[in-house]
């Protein structure tokens, strides 16, 4: 690099002297070129590798060729004006991120909130999207009806999302809208519907709809539809009727509007009145609006393809399709009625079936039945019903009886107490009673025995058996009833006996 500058210096010092001043007055203009065209700025380094290239003699002609050879002169003589030249680094990196980022979308619910003699407040909601940058704010901007010329409200974007428009002409009517703005850019437009005329409103439009009309409004084919929806506002609003964003039929619907309600009328209700009315109540760009579901349904049509898939025993089973026709209204279940040949009459078998398959039991044996099915909904039963092609015969089935063969068990049984009797002591005149319990069969004799002797009748004794529990009743005893008492079984297998002291005192 310091070879070639010797030999430049006797010959070419007039011609440094002239290039280096294009080059200082050239240093402010090719900044902007530089930002325009980076990529031939980051081509020019491999230029001053190789040696030919700097001599460029016949090259003043071309103004292209002199500036690069205007900057490499310049860079090892002085210092300071090489940090100024490398802003080419940083100048792309922005340059790639901006058609990569998305403006934010459009804010949302743009409504008028107050009108008065010369400003309009506005409110509406955040974009559902911001992108990659934070939201730096909104954008107001007004246009005269008639005209096309936007201007913006306000000079910096603000965060609320309620504005309050000033200064404005009374009985002007504007265009207004909103955008919301980021690093990235400005959103599309909000834009209200319809021009706001700048007068003062007494009172916001409002509709109060009824609590029972909140919901679906349901109503039969053939009923009379008589609705009325209060609202309010001053001065006296604009009411607009709409069906999907289409004029009603006055044909058949009928409209009466007063200062403080609107009525909707339909004489006879048909499944195309169906449908959701949309109700706006507007006073100069401020408006409110209401929807109004209203379903007209019927008795659904009858079941299809019913069929007796199968007979057993006294049972019958069912199965068929929904109605093609479920008249505007969800089918709740089914009725199955049952009617048998002998009587002809129909019978109700089972009620709200919720499935399109049954089985019908407790069925006469003997008896043949025919079989209907209903579909209900929230009008009703079908006004025909689907019917079994078939007939169900519920035939007696024969059936042998063999009895279950019981070997015999030999139930004898040599007498044997169970309960032992027990000592007693008893008050002198008080009855007493001895018990012990017996099992034996065939069923043994009981003897009672005071003393090893027999007692036999003794109106002073009362002996009795019941279910193998043996009493004997002592009344009213003395001193000289104390003793041993013995109470002994006999059948023809054997005997047993138990003792007992008895001591009256």
């Amino acid at each position: 690099a310091t070879d070639p500058a010797p030999e430049k210096e006797p010959a070419p010092t007039p011609k440094e002297e002239t290039a280096p001043a294009p080059a200082l007055e050239k240093e402010p203009a090719p900044t902007p070129k530089e930002e325009t065209a980076p990529a031939p700025a980051a081509e020019e380094p491999p230029a001053p590798e190789h040696p030919p290239a700097t001599e460029q003699p016949p090259a003043p002609a071309d103004e292209p060729a002199p500036v690069p050879t205007a900057e490499v002169t310049p860079a090892p003589e002085e210092g300071p004006p090489a940090p100024p030249a490398e802003p080419q680094a940083p100048a792309p990196e922005p340059k790639p991120e901006k058609p990569k980022a998305e403006p934010p979308s459009a804010p949302l619910s743009l409504t008028v909130e107050e009108v008065s003699e010369n400003s309009v407040t506005l409110t509406w909601k955040a974009p559902e999207q911001t992108g990659r940058s934070v939201l730096d704010g909104y954008v107001v901007e007004i246009c005269k009806d008639g005209s096309t010329d936007w201007t913006a409200v306000n000079e910096e974007p603000f965060l609320s999302t309620r504005y309050t428009i000033q200064d404005l002409g009374s009985g002007d009517k504007i265009h207004v809208r909103v955008k919301a703005v980021s690093a990235s850019g400005a959103s599309v437009p909000a834009t209200l519907e319809q021009p706001v005329l700048i007068r003062e409103i007494l009172q916001l439009p409002r509709i109060r709809m009824p609590r029972h009309l909140r919901q679906t409004y349901v109503r039969h084919v053939g009923d009379a539809l008589n609705i009325m929806i209060p609202f309010q506002g001053k001065p006296q609003p604009e009411v607009i009727w709409t069906k999907g964003g289409q004029p009603l039929d006055t044909s058949r619907i009928n409209i009466r509007n007063t200062q403080k309600d609107t009525i909707f009328y339909i004489r006879k209700a048909q499944r195309s009145d169906s449908g959701k009315y949309e109700l706006a109540v507007r006073i100069n760009g401020a408006e409110d609006k209401a929807t109004l579901d209203i379903r007209v349904i019927e008795p659904p049509g009858p079941p299809q393809n019913l069929k007796l898939v199968d007979v057993w025993g006294f049972n019958v089973a069912l199965e068929w399709s929904p109605p093609v026709d479920n008249g505007n209204s969800e089918i709740k279940g089914y009725v199955v009625q049952k009617s048998d040949k002998k009587s002809g009459k129909w019978f109700t078998a089972l009620e709200r079936c919720t499935r399109t398959s049954c089985t019908i039991s407790d069925l006469i044996i003997g008896n043949t039945y025919s079989f209907r099915v209903f579909a209900e909904n929230a009008c009703g039963l079908s006004e025909k019903a689907a019917i079994t092609s078939g007939v169900a015969n519920i035939k007696k089935t024969k059936t042998s009886y063999q009895p279950e063969k019981i070997p015999q068990r030999d139930m004898m049984e040599p007498p044997k107490f169970t309960q032992p009797l027990t000592d007693r002591t008893t008050t002198r005149g008080y009855s007493t009673h001895l018990f012990c319990s017996v099992r034996g069969f065939p069923q043994p004799k009981i003897i009672w025995m005071k003393n090893q002797m027999e007692i036999r009748e003794d109106p002073k004794y009362i002996a009795m058996i019941e279910q193998g529990v043996c009493s004997l009743e002592i009344r009213k005893p003395s001193p000289f009833d104390g003793g041993i008492y013995t109470c002994k079984a006999v059948n023809p297998l054997g005997e047993a006996s138990v003792d007992c002291r008895l001591d009256v005192k």
